[in-house]
């Protein structure tokens, strides 16, 4: 039996039984001329470690660098990937185009709208006084529904209770003003009879499954885990510099999911993690990270550890976070991410960073074309997100990045929506593994509230004028809107633009620059809303969101929890909005259920509808407008895809030979799998008529031809037609 306080070390000691490649010679010449420059360096170090206090009472208090909240509460920034960002010459500037396109207002519009803006303040100061008042004394509230005939009584059909409304202020403006409705309990749902039985084939299901579980999970590991949940940071007895650079970034106490991960992480356990959105699960893994490479091997610089994200800003701000607590120690990290300068993100690859953090593409990308690099000696992997991970779209790139990984690694999975299927985890090689599930299963932050807002098949096509009229009358700042389309989110952040609403977006269609900018202008408050697509989704921790807006319902209910973790986060409060229609029902009765177990704050809000009309029609108006800004916008672009396209050309004849003897860049799939695993990625099918056309023409290469009986047949059908139009033109 070991002691409980021994160490156990996973970082291997032997720098021996580690094995490089011929590159490393390469790279000697290279760290030789740091060498000088590190010296210095570690001078200055001793001297600042000479001024602080270690004697063994030493304390490190919060808050000794700045003043930012205790917990979660640092805005990550995105400098260090700033400064790797590849210039792009095709970025148009969207809001100059927007201004010259925008109708001026007259003195009498101005009138009216200094008029309204002045009651907008009024009205939010009235809403944040009950918003506070809500959060401290009431769990729910809800809206003062208006006249509105078609609104079910169910909420929906999803067992939510009739609100109260007051016919006599249904003309009134207040009959939007969220405000608390006594001797009622609004927000509570019951029970959904349709659903709730569950069927024998179900049961079984389940039985397997958790058969399957008890067999491949670490046995008592959650017991195990709950031992730790209730100690400080001082008690896990991490390193000092690990302890300080938590300190400087004024995090006190361990939140639950870091008190259960981080000392069985520093056992070298595998683990599958997870916890609710904004519990600081990136931290979790983080601290134990960084606490064994403290004590790693430092003669040889070789990478140790790898954490692969989804999307290239939840990368960005992991590997920021990382390099915050890690700001006391020697540890070196590396960003590989797209839409970075690939040769910068080589040239720390050759230095042999002991952290990668790093998006997939991206990652088999170096493996397969930089020279000098090697997941050889990665010791420890981590997948945060791991449920999108896991996902077709990922599918093939997971399972390369595992193949090249050695077996002998520990690895870590987290997310807020965790999978508990052993068939999907199996493929990752786990080595029994840690289950730690801090919340239940699909949970939301405890101080979030949802609400829902039923769109009716008549009036589907106001869905642009009813998300116009809820930002411009009740949320003006710090909102997040999410769409399923990123042209359409494109086109509102035009309508938006031309409305008078300080807008931008973000989403797969612009380039690395532009999504890092609308990132850092939001997070700055230079612009109150937000438009996204899910690449915003998951995991992006963004200081003060008061409000998410989902713009249609999405694809499934662990979308939803992901999209609506981007507020209430931390223990702070926060609203979550859906416009949900005829085709999210199934979504919306499983977050309603969901929220039914939880004891949620869930209610439905009614707008006024003759305002919506009214600013229906005046979108309606600038159709025209939204077009000519498109066109504007299309040909610039052009204008400067040909200028590009012109110097890369004139760069190609210059410097001719030495771009043909670089080596050709490889990939692992073929250009037919690329876009097959793309197809799933999306979910949008090949046409019928293409795939045919496709096969057809593969099989026709793939066999030598042979003239059969009905190709002579045709021919000599088509010759004889032909002889037959000659005579007739005779």
């Amino acid at each position: 039996m070991r002691a409980e306080n021994e160490f156990i070390l996973t970082i291997e000691d032997s720098e021996d039984d580690i094995q490089y490649d011929d590159s490393e010679i390469e790279a000697e010449s290279d760290m030789e001329a740091e060498k000088e420059t590190k010296k210095v360096q570690k001078k200055q170090k001793k001297k600042k470690n000479k001024e602080n206090d270690f004697s063994g009472s030493f304390m490190f208090e919060s808050g000794i660098n700045d003043g930012v909240e205790a917990g979660n509460g640092t805005d990550w920034d995105f400098q260090s990937a700033k400064n790797a960002l590849r210039n792009n010459t095709t970025d148009v500037d969207l809001n100059s185009i927007i201004q010259r396109n925008r109708k001026q207002p007259t003195s009498e519009e101005n009138k009216e709208v200094h008029q309204e803006s002045s009651a907008d303040d009024v009205s939010s100061a009235e809403e944040e006084e009950e918003t506070t008042a809500v959060d401290s004394d009431e769990e729910s509230f809800t809206g003062i529904a208006s006249d509105d005939e078609d609104l079910a009584t169910d909420g929906f059909g999803g067992a939510v209770k009739e609100q109260a409304s007051d016919s006599s202020d249904e003309d009134s403006d207040e009959d939007d003003i969220t405000v608390p409705v006594p001797d009622t309990v609004p927000g509570e749902v019951n029970e959904i009879d349709s659903d709730s039985a569950v069927s024998d084939d179900d049961e079984e299901q389940a039985r397997i499954e958790r058969e399957k579980s008890e067999a491949y999970f670490a046995a008592g590991a959650e017991d195990a885990a709950a031992v730790t949940a209730q100690v400080s940071f001082q008690d896990m007895k991490l390193s000092r510099p690990i302890l300080r650079g938590l300190s400087s970034l004024n995090f006190e106490d361990p939140t639950p999911i870091q008190s259960k991960t981080i000392p069985v992480a520093l056992l070298g356990k595998d683990i599958v993690g997870a916890a609710v959105t904004g519990s600081g699960k990136t931290a979790a893994f983080v601290v134990p990270i960084l606490e064994r490479l403290v004590y790693r091997p430092k003669k040889i610089p070789t990478s140790r550890v790898l954490i692969i994200c989804p999307t290239r800003e939840l990368a960005m701000q992991c590997h920021n976070v990382a390099k915050r607590i890690a700001a006391f120690t020697d540890i070196t990290l590396c960003l590989c991410v797209g839409g970075l300068s690939l040769k910068v993100q080589e040239q720390e690859l050759r230095k042999r960073p002991d952290i990668i953090i790093a998006t997939p593409g991206r990652f088999i990308d170096h493996v397969r074309n930089s020279q000098g690099f090697s997941v050889d000696n990665i010791e420890i992997m981590v997948i945060d997100e791991a449920d999108r991970m896991l996902e077709d779209g990922f599918a093939d790139e997971l399972n390369e990045i595992v193949k090249l990984c050695p077996k002998s690694r520990q690895t870590m999975l987290f997310s807020a929506t965790m999978t508990e299927k052993v068939d999907d985890l199996v493929r990752l090689s786990l080595n029994r593994p840690v289950r730690i599930f801090v919340d239940a299963k699909k949970a939301t932050a405890k101080r979030l509230v949802q609400e829902f807002i039923r769109v009716r098949p008549q009036r589907e096509q106001l869905r642009p004028a009813m998300l116009v009229h809820i930002c411009k009358t009740f949320f003006h700042r710090r909102v997040i809107i999410f769409f399923r389309n990123k042209a359409f989110a494109h086109k509102m952040r035009i309508i938006f633009g031309l409305v008078g609403l300080n807008a931008t977006e973000i989403h797969g269609s612009l380039s690395q620059e532009q999504r890092v900018r609308a990132l850092e202008d939001f997070r700055d408050g230079k612009v109150d809303y937000l438009l996204a697509t899910d690449v915003a989704s998951r995991g992006l921790d963004i200081k003060g969101v008061e409000f998410v807006i989902n713009y249609e319902a999405p694809a499934s209910h662990e979308i939803y929890l992901h999209r609506v973790g981007r507020t209430a986060r931390a223990g702070r409060s926060g609203r979550a909005i859906s416009l949900v229609g005829e085709n999210d029902r199934k979504v919306i009765k499983d977050v309603l259920k969901s929220s039914e177990n939880q004891h949620d704050n869930v209610v439905s809000r009614n707008l006024d509808f003759p305002r919506v009309e009214a600013i229906g029609k005046e979108l309606e108006e600038l159709e025209d407008t939204v077009k000519q800004v498109m066109e504007e916008e299309k040909q610039e672009r052009h204008i400067k895809i040909a200028e590009r396209d012109l110097k890369k050309g004139e760069n190609i004849l210059k410097h001719q030979d030495e771009i043909k003897a670089r080596p050709a860049r490889t990939w692992f799939q073929t250009e037919k799998e690329k876009k097959a695993s793309k197809t799933a990625a999306t979910g949008k099918a090949v046409p019928l008529s293409k795939r045919k056309k496709a096969m057809d023409a593969e099989e026709a290469a793939a066999r030598p031809y042979k003239k059969t009986r009905q190709d002579r047949m045709k021919k000599g059908k088509n010759s004889k037609s032909g002889k037959n139009s000659k005579r007739g033109k005779k």
